[in-house]
């Protein structure tokens, strides 16, 4: 079991970008910059197999089209889990879109996208994923987003079996990010910045040889084991859904012409 108020000294490494990562606050603190010849990313040291996973972040502010900015999980190899938010710049003046997907199995294909009720560029907000055997629940500011049920019943993969890592990056994607592509990044802005603090972990330890049945932890610290929503979160939910959600796979009939995935029929809260 692993509950740790992240430092980035003890609990992470850097992928890429060197001098592009700025490490402040004794390790509490992490910037990360974009310039026209790389970006930078960390990853975490430890997999881990289910757990609660929050992190404060400030995203670049004016002109950020063509910017991707991320929090993840992800195993590795083709047939990979992986839980996502990306969050993608704009111009000036236009929202953020918060784009998340789930990756089972190497099946991805998940995508849900929201308009932040907020300017993510002015402050700090704590996004958190929760993942048991159960679901996955996406949560900014404590506030449920999105729910990904197992459905494993139903013969559909779930992400339960490989310890993911911890990864967050700060990149160039205008050929998609902003407005499918149209609108490119302007060099001129450069370097942009994104800011992370305040890691926690609240997660079981995962190896490649240790299965997610070996999890065991207190009840002091694993209300997310079991976690699901009230009748308040999934009201929360379907408002916050209904008034942010700006595109959802489970309605993109031209993107699935044999049929929406089977997901879709089901209860998603």
């Amino acid at each position: 079991m692993a509950a740790l108020a992240g430092n980035f000294y003890q609990d992470f490494d850097i992928m890429f970008g060197d001098q592009r990562l700025k490490i402040l606050e004794e390790g509490k603190l992490v910037t990360l910059s974009l310039d026209k010849v790389s970006g930078a990313g960390f990853q975490s040291k430890n997999g881990y197999i289910f757990g609660r996973f929050d992190v404060q972040m400030k995203m670049p502010p004016g002109n950020s089209a063509g910017t991707v900015t991320t929090f993840y999980l992800s195993s590795s190899g083709p047939n990979h889990d992986e839980i996502d938010l990306e969050f993608l710049g704009n111009s000036t003046g236009e929202p953020y879109t918060l784009h998340t997907n789930v990756y089972a199995q190497g099946q991805g294909s998940k995508e849900q996208q929201f308009h932040l009720w907020f300017d993510p560029t002015k402050d700090f907000h704590t996004y958190s994923v929760v993942w048991n055997s159960k679901r996955i629940i996406f949560l900014v500011d404590g506030s449920p987003i999105r729910v990904f049920n197992n459905l494993e019943s139903l013969g559909l993969p779930f992400p339960k079996n490989q310890s993911m890592k911890i990864y967050a990056t700060f990149w160039n994607a205008d050929d998609w990010a902003t407005q499918g592509g149209r609108v490119k990044t302007d060099w001129s802005h450069a370097p942009f910045s994104a800011s992370y603090r305040n890691f926690n972990i609240n997660a079981c330890l995962g190896s490649e040889e240790s299965p997610s049945s070996s999890c065991s932890t207190s009840t002091n610290s694993s209300a997310w084991q079991n976690q699901g929503l009230n009748a308040a979160g999934r009201n929360r939910l379907r408002w916050l859904q209904r008034k942010f959600m700006v595109y959802d796979y489970c309605t993109d009939r031209p993107k699935f012409p044999k049929g929406l995935p089977r997901e879709c029929k089901h209860s998603r809260v």
